[in-house]
């Protein structure tokens, strides 16, 4: 069965019951009060924030980073891609950004650490000017009692990917309208050097694949996040 590649577009009736924050100050709230358990409790928390390719999730980690503080650091999943070299050699150049791509059990093995090891811990950064992630590039410190993990496979099950879901307290899914991360991705895509062309083509034959497999599943976050278009950004 097919799926398209945004579950916000099917008809609600074929979606299972799940909670939704709407707007943002319900999310923000939703993420205090993560910290604010972490802080009583002394046990920090990890929040997780998937979505398909475009729809903004690193804009919207960032934003709650800047609303909550210094307690609060940015785990992103992006830091675990292969190198481009080894995904030459895989055969996966063309598929860079689906599931094979990255170092699943590698960034499993980082959220199990983050859980026990107070720190500090290190942990990679992709740099999209470069293509390439950078080891040691981010700090998770001792203060950083909310960890926010953002990825796109934060909800597979499948392979080293379905060791993910459980190390998060919760797992949150950005739900937008799929024209406009399509816009978005496309604006992408061309500002790092493609030509619309080649920007299309590679949606067509590579992200639109991989936000088919991340929406069929959405119906396994804990709550469905919906943002004004004025607030989400890719």
């Amino acid at each position: 069965m097919s799926h398209p590649a945004d579950p916000s577009s099917r008809p609600f009736s074929r979606q299972p019951a799940v909670p939704a924050l709407r707007g943002w100050d319900a999310t923000c709230a939703a993420a205090r009060h993560l910290l604010d358990q972490a802080l009583a409790t002394g046990r920090r928390q990890m929040l997780g924030v998937a979505a398909c390719p475009g729809a903004g999730k690193s804009t919207l980690a960032a934003r709650l980073l800047d609303e909550l503080g210094d307690a609060v650091a940015i785990v992103p999943m992006d830091g675990f891609h292969l190198a481009n070299s080894e995904l030459a050699r895989l055969g996966l150049a063309q598929r860079k950004g689906s599931p094979p791509s990255f170092d699943a059990p590698g960034f499993v093995a980082l959220l199990e650490r983050l859980r026990r090891d107070g720190g500090p811990v290190y942990a990679p950064e992709f740099r999209r000017e470069l293509e390439e992630s950078i080891a040691g590039a981010l700090l998770v410190a001792p203060q950083h009692r909310l960890l926010i993990v953002e990825g796109n496979y934060l909800l597979l099950e499948e392979g080293g990917w379905a060791g993910v879901r459980p190390l998060l307290d919760a797992c949150w899914y950005l739900a937008v309208d799929d024209g406009l991360r399509r816009e978005r991705l496309l604006s992408r895509h061309m500002h790092h050097g493609r030509t619309r062309q080649q920007a299309l083509d590679w949606m067509a034959g590579n992200d639109e694949l991989n936000a088919a497999l991340i929406a069929a599943q959405a119906h396994r976050a804990d709550a469905w996040v919906h943002l004004d278009t004025d607030q989400d950004a890719a």
